[in-house]
């Protein structure tokens, strides 16, 4: 089967045995505030989604905050994470007690480090600090170690149920692992038909890591939804083109083999974003493919000129991706 709005996925690594995620959440990022209060409260209480993906460099969370309340629907029954930006990471709590404040609750139930880059936190401007030449103002210097070990504190006191990271590569996990003491939930990375990252997936599965895909759809006017292939299988299943990628992210008889293969079970969270009802409703209905039509999406990335990463701020630094090493 495929992923569905009631689909929820194990975390491994949860320090509560038995905690789960929901399959499919609403991603926030670049959704203006004035239309994501709507957006937020139509997913939660028209579409069913349980679950809503924040952050702080989002500028939207206090939006975000009037959409959980116009929705009606329970704290306890909204999973909500929320991310540590690049100029917080040696002010973790302070950070925390943030997001706390902006989106009007006392715990957050997946707190993750937004990237492994550490931003000068007294520059010149609170989220994107510049040097003089324009590019970004990194503190080089920064020890992550020392950012998860805040993390692990501020589960400890109630502050998150869960931690985690995003946009993490083998390469900076570990900066982390060898020292934690509690491993990340989830990684929170751009996953989609074009950038399938199945190294990583390996790696994430070996170390207990779930999965969570942003950009799932690619970006704006993404090629992914135009692509021949995706648009043959959405008229076959009298779909849309958005319901067979996310469909690709479901689940095949073959998770956890021991041998790891292209159309393994993905089981990752998947995070579409949109403001419009029509697409939030449409996104949270996946198809159900057969594993003959997902490994026709899994070949898609073999194509050199298909094979693509959307998201690639200029840090500058190395970040350890296949595909990007230096931006």
């Amino acid at each position: 089967m495929g992923p569905s709005i009631t689909t929820t996925i194990k975390l491994p690594n949860a320090t509560t045995p038995g905690a789960t995620i929901p399959a499919i959440g609403l991603g926030t990022w670049q959704s203006p505030a004035e239309q994501v209060t709507d957006a937020v409260a139509y997913a939660l209480s028209e579409a069913g989604y349980l679950h809503i993906d924040c952050a702080l460099a989002y500028e939207n969370e206090k939006a975000v905050k009037e959409g959980l309340k116009k929705s009606g629907v329970k704290r306890e029954d909204i999973f909500i994470t929320s991310k540590v930006w690049s100029t917080y990471l040696e002010k973790v709590e302070e950070c925390v007690d943030k997001i706390l404040e902006n989106l009007g609750i006392d715990y957050i139930d997946l707190l993750l480090i937004h990237w492994p880059i550490a931003l000068n936190p007294n520059g010149n401007h609170p989220l994107f600090p510049t040097t003089p030449d324009g590019k970004f103002d990194i503190d080089h210097n920064h020890d992550l170690s020392k950012t998860w070990k805040a993390f692990e504190d501020v589960q400890k006191k109630g502050k998150t149920k869960h931690i985690g990271v995003s946009n993490f590569s083998e390469y900076t996990l570990l900066k982390i692992l060898p020292t934690a003491t509690i491993k990340p939930a989830v990684n929170q990375i751009e996953l989609h038909p074009y950038l399938p990252q199945w190294k990583l997936l390996k790696y994430l599965e070996s170390e207990g890591i779930v999965p969570q895909a942003y950009s799932p759809l690619g970006s704006t006017n993404s090629p992914i939804l135009k692509d021949d292939v995706i648009v043959e299988l959405a008229q076959k299943y009298g779909a849309e083109p958005a319901q067979i990628v996310i469909g690709w992210f479901g689940r095949s008889q073959s998770h956890f083999v021991p041998s790891f293969t292209k159309s393994m079970a993905k089981n990752i969270i998947v995070l579409p974003k949109s403001v419009t009802p029509s697409r939030i409703l449409t996104n949270s209905k996946p198809a159900n493919l057969s594993a003959e039509d997902i490994a026709k999406i899994d070949a898609l990335s073999d194509n050199p000129e298909k094979a693509k990463r959307f998201i690639k701020p200029p840090w500058g630094v190395k970040v350890g991706f296949e595909d990007w090493d230096f931006a």
